[in-house]
Formats: C-alpha cells, structure tokens, sequence
C-alpha cells in the first residue's frame, strides 16, 4: 500500500470526475455512490495513477477511520516493514548501523573479482554504483514514471475510446500535438486528466 488518508488522488463515476484532493476529502464525495450501488466509481493516486481501494462498508465516519494515516503508508512504501537479518551488537567501538537490508546478488565471477577490488569492498562499490545511477538516470526514470502513469490511467479509463492506440503511441513518442489531437474526442474529464498526466512528457 502506497496511499494513505492524506494522498492526492482523483475519483471517477464511470466517465465523470466527482472530486480531486486528499483521499479523506475525496471518499466523503463517493460514498453516496457507492451506498446508491453506482459500481463505476474509480480512485487514482494523482502522482502514479495506481488505484486506491477503499472499505466503503459502514457509515462515512468508519470508513475515514480505516484509511490508513500518512505514516503508516509512507513506512510501507519504503519498506520499512520488511523483515531483514538481524544484525548482532557490536562491542566498543565501530561504525553505527547504516539501516542495510540483506539480498541476494547473482553476477558473473569477474563482477565478483573487479568488486573485491574496490576501495570498501563488494558492498560499499555496489552502493556507491547504485547511487550514481540514481543520479544519472534521476530526468529518465521521472519521465518514464510519467508516461507509465499516464498509460496507466489511459488503460483503465479510455482503453475502449476511439484514438487510444495512437495517443499510446504518441505519448510514448512524446508528440504532444498527435496526443491531443487523438484524445480530443474523450469524455471531457478523461481527456483532462490524461493530458494533465501527460504533459511533463509531451512536448
């Protein structure tokens, strides 16, 4: 779980956008449709698109009172919850405990050879590469999260329309003239979105 009480997310009956903002401002907008028995409502995260499920059972209060505080979700998403080796106390003096989580790594004997080789050891060179490509790649890997974002959306709410294969493509492409010309026919509140998603990777 990535989402908490507090995430920006946008909400949807069928075509129509009921509400943007933080999920505990959004629910309180859904909630009569879902006890209407309206089973078009859909919540996206605004910053990856990913769906939010909500326990709508029971009054509003207790379903506000089930979504998960900021905390809680943010701890999640990091991996704070992961169950890693434990580490055994170390006597006197010595480095304090940098937070590591143990995994397997598979590499060819020469990887193993040139690792061993560096300044610190196999582990502190895999971290040292690690964080270098974090900073190389940083304008990538944020545009890619953009377009598969917007894919993601697009997939879900405009998968059937007419023009999605070639807005894919577009955005993919980064055609921000194609795009808008392909998503022009959607349902108005679709065609926003997807283009407010869309657009740090358009051009």
């Amino acid at each position: 779980m990535n989402w908490s009480a507090s995430t920006e997310c946008s909400a949807f009956l069928g075509h129509t956008l009921l509400g943007r903002g933080p999920l505990n401002t959004v629910v309180p907008l859904c909630k009569p449709h879902v006890d209407a028995g309206e089973s078009s409502l859909l919540i996206f995260t605004n910053a990856d698109s990913a769906r939010i499920e909500v326990d709508f059972r029971g009054a509003l209060e207790e379903v506000l009172m089930r979504l998960p505080p900021a905390s809680t979700a943010t701890d999640a998403a990091n991996g704070e919850h992961e169950t890693a080796p434990e580490e055994a106390p170390r006597q006197g003096r010595g480095r304090p405990k940098l937070g590591v989580v143990a995994r397997e790594v598979t590499l060819l004997p020469r990887h193993w050879e040139w690792l061993k080789s560096q300044p610190g050891g196999a582990s502190v060179a895999l971290r040292k590469l690690v964080e270098n490509a974090r900073k190389d790649n940083a304008e990538q890997d944020h545009r890619r999260a953009m377009q598969d974002a917007a894919y993601r959306f697009m997939s879900i709410m405009a998968g059937s329309l007419a023009g999605f294969e070639e807005a894919s493509r577009a955005l993919f492409a980064g055609d921000g003239e194609k795009f808008a010309r392909e998503t022009g026919q959607w349902p108005a509140d679709v065609r926003d979105h997807a283009r407010s998603l869309a657009s740090a990777v358009l051009s």
